[in-house]
């Protein structure tokens, strides 16, 4: 049954990208709440690392009471990853103090995972990290779900464009950001450092702007 619907869905995918025309399959599943948090995080894999690393927890919350862009960047020391880790769940606490249970809206599956395994690693004493999961919203699916869009991909870089969002900088992307964290951790110049820290700060809050432009697109729809 899945295989067929698996299959289905390809054979949909192909027509409406040769007609050039999206075509919309149901009300979009977001959920309603007068606030939400986008939510991205920023990572290097282990083969570019001890272990997978995230070196930056990004946060935003949009909607009736926005708030400015929040992240917990991992230092350079050797303490920077629970560092950061800790910083990301005070963050967070901070969140549904003020807003209470609040989505947190994501795209794809990568923060789920991290969040599962930053859990296991360094642990969650105060059950912040257990509240984000329970919490968490990813917006990918439910896009899918809702409409098939005449993309090549469904990735947020592709599905950003489609929708009309436009980045400042020049040069962005994930490998991008991880060359960029990669050489502020091999300088000694703490100029170029922060310049370098800087452009990843900002490719990651265009990142949440990115998201909730989605998120609005698609709750027009």
């Amino acid at each position: 049954m899945e295989v067929g619907k698996a299959a289905a869905r390809i054979l949909l995918e192909a027509e409406v990208l040769e007609q050039n025309q999206e075509r919309v399959l149901a009300p979009a599943g977001t959920p309603n709440f007068p606030n939400y948090v986008m939510f991205d995080l920023e990572g290097l894999p282990p083969h570019l690392n001890e272990i997978d690393k995230v070196y930056l927890w990004g946060t935003q919350v949009f909607g009736d009471k926005p708030s400015k862009f929040m992240a917990a960047v991992s230092g350079f020391g050797p303490d920077g990853d629970r560092q950061s880790w800790e910083e990301f769940l005070q963050i967070a606490k901070g969140i549904f103090d003020q807003y209470g249970d609040i989505p947190f809206i994501h795209w794809a599956s990568y923060e789920k995972t991290c969040i599962s395994k930053y859990k296991k690693r360094y642990g969650d004493p105060d059950g912040i990290a257990d509240r984000v999961l329970a919490n968490l919203c990813d917006l990918l699916p439910l896009t899918k779900a809702c409409i098939v869009l005449p993309l090549p991909s469904y990735s947020l870089k592709v599905v950003e464009e489609y929708v009309g969002f436009k980045r400042t900088q020049e040069e962005y992307g994930g490998d991008w950001a991880m060359a960029m964290f990669i050489e502020a951790t091999e300088t000694q110049d703490k100029t170029k450092r922060d310049e370098l820290m800087g452009k990843i700060l900002t490719y990651n809050e265009e990142e949440l702007s990115a998201t909730w432009a989605i998120f609005e697109w698609l709750k027009s729809r």
